[in-house]
Parts: C-alpha cells; structure tokens; sequence
C-alpha cells in the first residue's frame, strides 16, 4: 500500500538533513545569496530545505565547506546539531581558524598523519570532583566528532539546586579543539553560554578489559573573580560513537562520591577526598 502522504515518503537522511541545512541557512541569511555563492539553483537548494532531495556527495560537501563543517554533521540527529550549533559554536570556531596564531598553532600540533583519528570519536561519561559543589563529583557528557581535518569535542555540565535537587540551578556548555599528540591527548575549550572561561586538559588513553578510559589533569582559568581559576583529576569513560543523546544530556549531575554508578575505575583515579586546586 502506497502512502498518502509525502512526509512518510522521506528518509531519516534526508528530513535530517534537510532540517539541519534548513538551521545553518536561518543563522547565515538571505538563502538565494547562499545559492549564488554556492552555484547551486535556488529550486533545486529549496528541495534540499524541504528534504524531497538529498544533494550529491559533491554538493554535499561543498555545501558543508561553505558552512565550515563537515559532511557527516550535516547529517546528525537535529538536536544533537542543533546542540553544537549552540552558543555560536561554529562563528567562534571559523573566527579561531582564521587567526594567524591559531592556524600557525594548528598547523604544528593538529593531526598527525599517524593518528587514527577514529579511535578517539565517540560519547564519554566525564568525572571530575566538582569546582562549585563541594565534595561532589560531577558527572558530564562529553563528545569528540571530526570536523574536517580536525577533532573538536563539546560537553555539558548541569548542577542541580540545593533547594531542591529535581530542578537544574546551572548548566554550562563547552566547545573545543581535540588534540592527540603521540600517546597523550590535549583539549582546549571555552564555554559558552557565560563566555567566561576557558579550560585546558592534557588525557592518558587506558583500556581497561572491555572499558575504555582516559585519565587525565583539567585547568580552568575565568575571567571573574567569583570563579577562581582551579586544576583537577578527570576521567573520561567511552561509551559509544556519535553523537550526545537527549538521555545522555539528562543523566548530568553531581554526584555523592561513593555513588555506586560511577566507575570503579575513576573513583580510584579521583581519590577518596577532592583534590581541587585553587589559588589561596
């Protein structure tokens, strides 16, 4: 029996697509100055935006290059897109490329030809005791994608109220660069929706039996004096490939220290008391 409605004749490809082209092109503007610049025909552009037409693997590209992503985000869950598009994820990121220091910076420590980068790409359980709650570990959800020839990673963070722990008093988003270098991986990040802080980490790869973990430092360095800058231990637990899932982003929180849901791995790695460091 043929459908009656053309809606439940699109793919999830394409209606992803489709749906997240159509959120680039809301946050660039005039979409036939899109067209022109991307020499495509604005009739054919409009069948990409009502996802009756998936553009070729040519197109597609070129598509993602005009935006400044990559391919295979154009094709992400429109929320999870909608998440890194965020906080102006993308113009912070085109403004860093574009600096001279930053490309001078990427062009030395970016991607080595020996890296797989695919090994690192995925979700992750993110531990570390928390900076604002005390004897508390906070427990975040943190993804590593490709963009090009790059890895970027975001996270989140949400801090329940005091009064009343069912109701999210903070949540804090952060957007950065993925560097593995050798044995060792580097993050760089900034968060987004104060606009206040950046933090650096430097991660160990371990594979512990079927658990894949990274150990690490994390420095946070804000430009307020209500936020002191700090360093802690942190853990990052893999947990699959792609993308953050809505259920993902709600299990972040802060946790009682010997709560039994976290590893048993990163409790040892934490410690048994927080180890944060401040300046007195």
């Amino acid at each position: 029996m043929t459908s009656s409605n053309p809606a439940h004749d699109l793919s999830e490809p394409m209606v992803h697509f489709a749906a997240n082209l159509r959120l680039l092109c809301d946050r660039q503007g005039s979409i036939s100055q899109i067209c022109r610049k991307l020499g495509i025909n604005r009739q054919q552009f409009n069948k990409y935006l009502s996802g009756r037409h998936m553009p070729s693997s040519g197109n597609t590209r070129m598509i993602a290059n005009f935006f400044g992503i990559s391919p295979e985000l154009l094709n992400a869950e429109p929320e999870h897109f909608r998440a890194l598009v965020e906080g102006n994820f993308f113009d912070v990121l085109d403004q860093l490329r574009r600096a001279p220091q930053v490309v001078r910076f990427l062009s030395t420590v970016a991607v080595s030809s020996k890296i797989e980068k695919g090994e690192y790409v995925g979700c992750y359980d993110r531990y570390q005791y928390s900076s604002i709650y005390s004897r508390k570990i906070l427990r975040s959800a943190f993804c590593v994608f490709q963009n090009g020839d790059f890895l970027n990673h975001y996270y989140i963070e949400r801090f329940p109220s005091y009064d009343d722990p069912s109701r999210i008093e903070y949540i804090f988003k952060y957007h950065g660069f993925t560097f593995p270098v050798e044995d060792r991986v580097f993050t760089i990040d900034f968060e987004s929706v104060q606009r206040n802080e950046f933090t650096f980490g430097i991660f160990s790869n371990v594979q512990r039996s079927a658990k894949r973990f990274m150990f690490g430092i994390v420095s946070g360095v804000a430009a307020t004096m209500f936020r002191q800058p700090f360093s802690t231990r942190a853990v990052l637990h893999y947990r699959r490939p792609g993308l953050l899932s809505r259920e993902e982003l709600k299990a972040t929180t802060t946790l009682d220290m010997n709560d039994p849901s976290i590893p048993r791995e990163a409790r040892d790695y934490l410690g048994e008391s927080p180890d944060m460091i401040k300046p007195t």
